[in-house]
């Protein structure tokens, strides 16, 4: 186990993609994270987009801090233009990118990212239904790589490209440290879907 004694957030609201909440979850603990599940409010359950699946949270986010965690998770479907209404959600993924630490984005996810004014001359990536919205914020677009990691921000693009998405969080939180690793950071993943999408 890899991850032992990192401690890593992630977020969760209405129509949250299932599989982009979960796996991730699942895969942090299987390399022995701790999982902290944040939303808007402490105790609620919140159902996915597919309505098939659901996520408690444990804390709220005006209850915790960037110095509690290592890491923050945002997954895709309709719960990132949820939560980018929540200033202390914002706030929450502000601090955790003030601070160097990672910040994860898959799909949809980028709209908390730029609603938290983080994405301006960065490399980003996830689903083509963002992709404008992301160009506009100041990110430079990537859409021929499943996922990959700028600095402190890894992305992801959508449902298929979790494996990667997954791979590049590991890689980023390894014990050596958030940075240090180059070659991670930038390479491009030779045995990922390195195309083009075709749709959001």
């Amino acid at each position: 186990m890899r991850l032992q004694n990192k401690k890593v957030t992630i977020l969760v609201e209405d129509g949250f993609e299932d599989l982009e909440f979960w796996v991730p979850l699942m895969r942090m603990q299987e390399e022995g994270a701790t999982v902290t599940v944040v939303s808007p409010v402490r105790g609620k359950t919140y159902r996915s987009k597919s309505g098939g699946l659901t996520g408690i949270s444990d804390v709220a986010a005006n209850e915790v801090s960037a110095d509690d965690f290592d890491a923050l998770i945002v997954p895709g479907g309709w719960a990132p233009d949820k939560l980018r209404r929540y200033e202390s959600v914002l706030k929450l993924v502000r601090e955790m990118h003030q601070q160097g630490k990672i910040v994860g984005s898959i799909c949809h996810a980028g709209l908390v990212l730029i609603s938290a004014g983080i994405v301006r001359g960065r490399r980003a990536t996830g689903s083509l239904g963002i992709k404008d919205d992301l160009i506009n914020a100041g990110a430079e677009w990537v859409g021929d790589k499943p996922a990959f990691r700028d600095g402190n921000l890894v992305w992801g693009r959508v449902v298929p490209d979790i494996p990667y998405f997954c791979r590049e969080l590991v890689a980023a939180l390894r014990p050596f440290g958030y940075a240090q690793d180059k070659q991670a950071q930038d390479r491009p993943l030779a045995e990922g879907r390195a195309t083009e999408q075709k749709s959001p």
